[in-house]
């Protein structure tokens, strides 16, 4: 296998107007696709279990929602899949366009579902279904949109440039963390009744500016070039298998531990806070908001830095910190002091997650040639997910209601997915481009 530059990965250099509009497009229409993803994570923290799974007891429902919400990861490599070989044969953009459509209508309509006490089992039925129609969206879009950026910034900023697109996750979970704030403040009943349902209903128009932006960009430089000389692939992922599997599994591995933590911090501590700790939703959204505004200001430091030290050293940091962190979390949670708990989401999310998904977008791009980038990353990023993401709030509520309560075994858990990833880093292909590796 190589991984040496061709001249299909060096787009010539952009003007610096277009690639200011490429890249605030990236962002800002990520920010809307991780919104709709996102939404349903804090619902299923809040409300879910006891508006589609009510017939179960507090942890069997709780595992149950977490279930469906793990549904959608599943789907992700499918869209990965899918999205992946026409975005290497077709093109970046049209997959932009087609995989916010996607995510928009499912999040639209699973604020218009009936509940359990109106339909019976067909309502999480539903729930489930119109899930994994986001993961199906979701799992192609996140590769789409970071290679506009890639494939046009100068190969020395790379790092940076990539990393701000990532901007779009927490963004996405500012809005939907300061929606749910403000209808938690509702009664209960009307929160249970209708409140839940506007941050889903939103989503309508927020997906209305993000096509309008979308449909002003142009396709990047390196597909072009990959079209003009005729390199596109026939199986992009035929092509990967073969040809990059070391590279494949490194994409792998190293989503295995930051989106372990994202998935603790921004949604299994919701239900802890709230479930097992007895405190409020407006303090557990609360933390999740201020860890978000926080991670704005590191996500480009954190790709600046990449392009000093390399992707490599920044990925070591981070598995770092994550085995480090993984018993002080639960120890700042359990003393229900509000600024403490405020802390430790806060550092989780920055730290544990934001450190290792900004310096990512950059690297998972290099390991692939343009011709099967797209399918290369979005398959790789999207089976890691799934494998850690999908299944960790699962994993720790399961944990938490095996051995009453006791929160070391999700700890251990999480060190072991700070393992995987640096051995993923350790193990990652050298690459031979201008960007450091």
């Amino acid at each position: 296998m190589s991984t040496t530059t061709t001249e299909v990965d060096c787009p010539p250099e952009t003007l610096p107007a277009d690639l200011r509009r490429i890249l605030w497009s990236s962002v800002i229409g990520a920010s809307i696709e991780w919104y709709d993803f996102l939404v349903y994570a804090a619902a299923t923290a809040l409300v879910f279990n006891q508006l589609f799974f009510p017939t179960m007891n507090g942890h069997l429902g709780s595992i149950a929602a977490f279930g469906a919400y793990s549904a959608g990861f599943l789907a992700r490599p499918v869209g990965a899949l899918i999205f992946g070989h026409f975005g290497d044969r077709l093109g970046r953009k049209p997959m932009l366009i087609i995989t916010m459509l996607i995510m928009g209508t499912g999040t639209f309509l699973i604020g218009l579902l009936p509940t359990y006490y109106q339909i019976g089992i067909a309502a999480p039925v539903l729930l489930v279904v119109l899930r994994l129609l986001q993961g199906i969206g979701l799992g192609g879009e996140w590769a789409a949109a970071v290679l506009m950026v890639f494939e046009t910034a100068p190969a020395g900023r790379r790092g940076l440039m990539s990393s701000l697109v990532q901007m779009g996750n927490p963004i996405g979970h500012i809005l939907v963390s300061g929606l749910f704030s403000m209808v938690a403040m509702l009664p209960e009943p009307a929160f249970l009744a209708w409140g839940w349902r506007v941050p889903f209903l939103v989503s309508i128009a927020v997906v209305g500016v993000g096509l309008f932006i979308r449909l002003k960009l142009d396709e990047t430089p390196s597909y072009l070039e990959v079209r003009r000389t005729g390199q596109i692939a026939k199986m992009p992922i035929a092509d990967v298998i073969r040809h990059y599997p070391r590279s494949f599994l490194t994409a792998v591995g190293l989503k295995i531990s930051d989106i372990a933590y994202a998935t603790i911090g921004g949604i299994f501590v919701i239900a802890y806070i709230t479930r097992h700790l007895g405190l409020s939703r407006e303090l557990a959204l609360s933390a999740v908001l201020v860890a978000n505004v926080t991670a704005l200001a590191f996500i480009p430091l954190f790709g600046w830095l990449s392009d000093q030290v390399g992707r490599r050293p920044m990925f070591y940091a981070g598995c770092l910190f994550c085995g480090a962190f993984a018993f002080p979390l639960f120890w700042f949670l359990d003393t229900r002091d509000p600024a403490l708990i405020i802390l430790a989401v806060t550092l989780v999310i920055c730290f544990g997650e934001m450190l290792m998904f900004s310096v990512g977008a950059s690297w998972y791009a290099e390991l692939f040639d343009a011709r099967v980038r797209y399918t290369g990353i979005s398959f790789g990023f999207q089976v890691g997910s799934t494998i850690s993401g999908g299944l960790t709030p699962l994993i720790a509520e399961s944990l938490l209601s095996s051995t009453g309560a006791a929160t070391w075994p999700i700890s251990l858990y999480l060190v072991g997915c700070a393992c995987v990833t640096a051995f993923a880093a350790w193990a990652a292909p050298t690459l031979r481009h201008s960007d450091k590796g």
